[in-house]
């Protein structure tokens, strides 16, 4: 058996039950993360263009998740929204780079993706260069993860588990054919509780999207 076909038959990949969403809901809420259960990925986009007004600046952070649905397509490219990634690509990194690292670290709306989720309600988000991490800490003014239930687990373990046995070598092998280099886990960010009520919330999709 090749590793492809063992990461792609992995119990990481299998969406979690009604039951596990349920308490995973739950303990978010109280966690100051809302949460809303989607059936699949046309509904969980639908309801996240119902949270982000016409107009609104929102940064898309690099997602396999949104790029599947067409989320980020959306934001950036249908004129619908003030598209900070839209704006980046205009600008140049080598006289800008400082200009350009605050305004993806600070926009409006930041929508992107995580990497696990426990069922007593953290979030692991791991980042090779940690370039949206400020935000989702608490420079963004408000946060949206778009989250396949497959990523939800047990424990902090598991999710640690998840992160470096499933989604690593899945994460090193796009950016491999995407850029020609390979990614890291260098920078973990570990939310336990949000601070401030209404700023984060979480789309769960009742499919296998993202990894």
């Amino acid at each position: 058996m090749t590793a492809p076909t063992m990461i792609e038959i992995s119990k990481f990949a299998i969406p979690a039950s009604d039951a596990q969403i349920e308490r995973t809901a739950l303990a978010l809420e109280e966690n100051n993360i809302h949460v809303i259960v989607t059936e699949n990925g046309v509904d969980a986009k639908k309801a996240l263009f119902k949270l982000i007004p016409d107009n609104a600046e929102v940064f898309t952070a690099s997602s396999v998740t949104l790029k599947t649905l067409g989320i980020s397509e959306e934001i950036d490219s249908s004129g619908h929204y003030d598209s900070v990634r839209a704006k980046l690509t205009l600008m140049d990194r080598k006289t800008q780079k400082r200009e350009m690292e605050k305004m993806g670290a600070t926009p409006e709306y930041m929508v992107g993706s995580v990497h696990a989720v426990t069922e007593n309600g953290h979030v692991i988000i791991a980042s090779n260069t940690g370039s949206q991490l400020a935000g989702y800490v608490s420079a963004a003014a408000h946060i949206i993860w778009v989250v396949g239930t497959q990523k939800i687990v047990p424990t902090f373990e598991d999710g640690m588990e998840r992160l470096e046995e499933y989604t690593f070598p899945l994460e090193n092998a796009r950016a491999l054919q995407a850029y020609g280099v390979g990614s890291n886990i260098n920078k973990l960010l570990i939310v336990n509780k949000e601070y401030m009520s209404g700023r984060t919330t979480i789309i769960f999709v009742k499919e296998n999207l993202g990894f």
